[in-house]
C-alpha cells in the first residue's frame, strides 16, 4: 500500500487494537465478521468503489456502511468499518486488503489472549513447509476447478484436532479465498503478522541436523543484536545442508552452510 491506504490501515489498526484490548470484544468472532465483510466488498466492487470514492464525504460513507452491514455483523465490526471508509483510499481495492489484514489480525490476537500464539506461528510454518514438499496436496488446495466447500473438508481433515483452532481458521479462510495471493505469499504473511503481534522479526534457520536449546538460544540472541528487534526462530532441517546453518530474515539470507561454501568455491574455480 501507498501514501494515503498505508496512512489509513495504521488508523485502522489502532482502532483494531483498541477494540480487542476490550475482553468484552470477542477477538475470534471480530474476525470472523470482518472477513465476511471483506468477502462482500471483494464480490461488490461498484459498492467498494463508492465506499472508497474521495469525492463523496466521509460522513455519507459511513452511514452507507452502517445500513449495508450494520444488521448483519456486531457494533464492533459495524464501528471499525464506519471508521475505515471514511478514511482516503489510494485505491478501492487497498480497502479489501486492509480489511482481510485486520481479520488476520484479529484472529491471531484471539490466539494470543490464549497464549497460543507461539503455536500458531509454528504450525503456519510448519504447514507451509508440508505443502512446499507435497505437490499433489498444493495442488488440491490451490485447485480452482475446486469448490471452496471442498477445499475447507480437506483442511478439516488435515488440521481438524491437529493444529491450534486459529491455525486452522487463518489457514481455511487463506485456501478459500485466496484473493490473488499464491499460497506461500499468504502464509509468509500470516507469519509476519504473527511476528508483529510481538514486535518481532522471523528468520528460517535451515540446518542439516536440529539445533541444540543452546544453539537456539545463541542464534536467536545474535540475530536480534544484528537486527535490533527480537527475533523468532522457524526451525527447519534439510540433510542436504551439509553443515553450518543457512538463515534467511525477510529477503536478507545469511548462507553459513559448508554446502554453500562449496559452491561458491567452485564457481570461483569455474571463473
Amino acid at each position: 500500500m501507498n501514501g494515503a491506504s498505508r496512512e489509513a490501515l495504521a488508523a485502522a489498526r489502532e482502532r483494531l487494537d483498541a477494540l480487542t484490548d476490550n475482553t468484552s470484544v470477542d477477538a475470534g468472532s471480530l474476525a470472523d465478521e470482518l472477513a465476511a465483510v471483506t468477502a462482500l466488498l471483494d464480490r461488490e466492487v461498484s459498492l467498494r468503489r463508492v465506499l472508497t470514492d474521495p469525492a463523496q464525504p466521509g460522513e455519507a460513507k459511513a452511514e452507507l456502511a452502517q445500513r449495508l452491514i450494520g444488521t448483519q455483523v456486531g457494533g464492533p465490526a459495524t464501528d471499525l468499518v464506519s471508521g475505515m471508509v471514511r478514511s482516503r483510499w489510494s485505491r478501492s481495492r487497498d480497502l479489501v486488503d486492509a480489511l482481510e489484514e485486520l481479520a488476520d489480525d484479529a484472529d491471531l490476537t484471539a490466539a494470543q489472549r490464549r497464549g497460543k500464539l507461539d503455536n500458531v506461528e509454528d504450525e503456519l510454518f510448519r504447514f507451509g513447509r508440508i505443502v512446499a514438499s507435497n505437490t499433489e496436496l498444493r495442488a488440491a488446495l490451490t485447485d480452482r476447478a475446486a469448490t471452496a466447500p471442498a477445499k475447507r473438508e480437506l483442511l478439516a481433515s488435515l488440521l481438524g484436532g491437529r493444529a491450534d483452532a486459529t491455525t486452522e481458521r487463518l489457514v481455511t479462510r487463506l485456501v478459500a479465498a485466496p484473493r490473488g495471493r499464491s499460497l506461500e505469499a499468504g502464509l509468509e504473511s500470516l507469519s509476519k503478522l504473527a511476528a508483529e503481534r510481538r514486535d518481532r522479526m522471523v528468520a528460517v534457520v535451515t540446518s542439516a541436523v536440529p539445533l541444540s536449546d543452546q544453539q537456539k538460544q545463541r542464534l536467536g540472541g545474535a540475530l536480534a543484536k544484528l537486527y535490533g528487534r527480537p527475533m523468532h526462530l522457524n526451525l527447519d532441517v534439510d540433510p542436504e545442508v551439509l553443515g553450518g546453518i543457512r538463515v534467511q530474515v525477510g529477503d536478507e539470507v545469511i548462507n553459513g552452510s559448508i554446502a554453500d561454501r562449496i559452491e561458491d568455491a567452485g564457481r570461483r574455480l569455474a571463473g
